[in-house]
């Protein structure tokens, strides 16, 4: 048999599986507990928190994506997150986050940090240099990276950043989420651990919440099975089964995802309405020789900045291929304001280190009909650009 690729043995795991019908799709495992054969001799599976065969496959796929272990699945993105920082740290271990991070993560540290669980240090970590130096001093039990960032698509040298991790003694783990592992492969780079929320671009559909942690070895896949379990983190069946379907679409809606983004950058750059436009694909994004490196592609994600909120205001006032709506990755497009959603946890002062201002925008692109996309962003820009400065 010839060799198979990491994306085909993928698309494919769990596909004719089944041995008592001999179903090509596999089926959905929803019993809560399983049969013991005694007391003391259990099966492959006793209950669903602790293991579950649907779930397994799911986490089987995404361990073949990233190159690593299978990987533990979890109900939500944020359950992952919590999962990971309880298997990778002690009370009092100092953490490093970047200093621009998806905001519910941004919230789950400061507030284990205000209970004394970690000592929490911020840190811009797309300056490779100084990022390098401040983890040699700080030396962090747990290393965190966001790469592109939420919102602003900022990049992160992964190989750099976990090298100084592991000479730290640190753990390094990446948030995939905005790449999906078809288009970026952290444990490839260095990285010990991936998270993903699968709530996005691997579901793809906007039907299920979920998470994902994919560790490059064993030891650690072990330990954070065990909190999941512990913490009762674990995902259900019928969400891990539609996120293998929807796995199954992935790189042919990344394709799409990615012309449409590209489409819609031309338009934002020529656009004097715009002020900045945040695409790691635009040659002068300060990460794109290094996003060129290390990703596949550049992904169906961007920002661009406004005046102001009345812009902000007349752009998303008319618009009908997006939807205005928090979360990403879908097939569908949406526009989110990040300071007043998804990173309404950070303060103001917060939000300003982190570059989100108030004129911020950030576009899931879909996978519509590409002139549909440009002629309603265009429609917009027009309007904000509209607006009296």
């Amino acid at each position: 048999m010839t060799e198979i690729s990491r994306l085909t043995r993928a698309i494919r795991t769990g596909l004719e599986w089944d041995t008592a019908v001999g179903a090509v799709v596999p089926p959905i495992h929803v019993s809560t507990n399983y049969r013991f054969e005694t007391p003391e001799r259990r099966g492959p599976y006793d209950y669903s928190r602790s293991g579950n065969p649907t779930r397994d496959l799911l986490g089987t796929a995404l361990g073949i994506l990233e190159g690593g272990q299978p990987a533990v699945v979890n109900g939500t993105g944020m359950g992952a997150v919590s999962t990971a920082v309880l298997a990778c740290t002690e009370p009092g271990d100092t953490v490093v986050i970047p200093h621009d991070c998806y905001g519910g993560t941004w919230r789950l540290f400061t507030r284990l940090a205000e209970r004394q669980h970690l000592e929490l240090v911020s840190v811009d970590l797309t300056d490779t240099d100084a990022a390098v130096t401040r983890v040699r001093e700080l030396r962090p039990t747990l290393l965190w990276l966001e790469t592109p960032s939420n919102p602003l698509l900022r990049i992160t040298d992964i190989a750099a950043l976990a090298e100084a991790g592991h000479a730290a003694g640190a753990v390094v783990g990446v948030d995939n989420t905005f790449s999906s592992p078809v288009r970026q492969q952290p444990l490839d780079l260095g990285a010990d651990l991936v998270l993903h929320s699968t709530t996005k671009y691997i579901n793809g559909h906007s039907d299920v919440v979920g998470g994902a942690l994919v560790a490059r070895e064993p030891e650690l896949a072990e330990t954070l099975a065990y909190w999941a379990n512990t913490l009762g983190t674990t995902g259900g069946a019928l969400d891990s089964w539609l996120t293998l379907r929807g796995l199954r679409t992935l790189p042919l809606r990344m394709r799409q995802h990615e012309q449409n983004a590209a489409a819609l950058v031309e338009v934002l750059t020529r656009h004097p309405a715009v002020g900045a436009v945040h695409y790691p694909g635009l040659p002068d994004h300060p990460g794109h020789q290094l996003a060129s490196r290390q990703q596949q592609g550049f992904g169906g994600m961007l920002s661009f900045e406004l005046a102001g909120i009345p812009a902000v205001e007349a752009f998303i006032d008319g618009l009908g291929c997006f939807s205005l709506a928090e979360s990403l990755g879908g097939t569908e497009s949406l526009v989110c304001h990040p300071g007043l959603m998804t990173h309404a946890a950070m303060p103001p002062e917060v939000q300003r280190e982190a570059g989100i201002t108030p004129g911020l925008l950030r576009l899931s692109v879909g996978i519509e009909e590409t002139d549909d996309l440009v002629a309603d962003v265009a429609a917009g820009l027009d309007r904000a650009g509209a607006v009296p400065r």
